[in-house]
């Protein structure tokens, strides 16, 4: 019998509550999921190219110099299609300047499923239409 992989979806956030909640609602939504504090950090992982990760799901306010709009312009210059899933408290008015085409928005408070929800429409998807352009 083959093990299948999980896809990995890399998570940026800084408040570890909301990073568990995030992380519990992606593997009980059958994803690996790997975790980042920090733009930098997380871009390093995304150009370490140890993990092939999936998605992005990324806080926009962030510690560090670099925050989830930086962090998802990074993960599109190395694949110009890769999911991006943004979370933010008060930086929605933002997204349609900052965010990257083809992205979701998820306005804190979220149900966990909603995550769940978002990832898999943008990896079902492909690239149709889902945010900014």
């Amino acid at each position: 019998m083959a093990v299948t992989e999980l896809p990995t979806i890399l998570v940026i956030e800084d408040d570890e509550a909301i990073q568990a909640i995030v992380e519990d609602a992606l593997t009980e939504g059958g994803f690996a999921v790997a975790t980042a504090q920090t733009g930098e950090e997380a871009i390093a992982l995304l150009r370490g190219e140890i993990v092939s990760y999936r998605a992005l799901v990324t806080d926009v306010n962030l510690l560090g110099r670099l925050d989830g709009w930086d962090v998802a312009r990074a993960a599109r210059e190395i694949d110009p299609l890769f999911p991006v899933v943004y979370m933010t408290g008060g930086a929605a008015d933002k997204w349609p300047v900052l965010g990257v085409p083809y992205s979701v928005l998820l306005q804190k408070p979220f149900a966990p499923a909603q995550v769940i929800s978002a990832v898999s429409q943008l990896l079902n998807a492909g690239q149709q239409p889902t945010g900014p352009t």
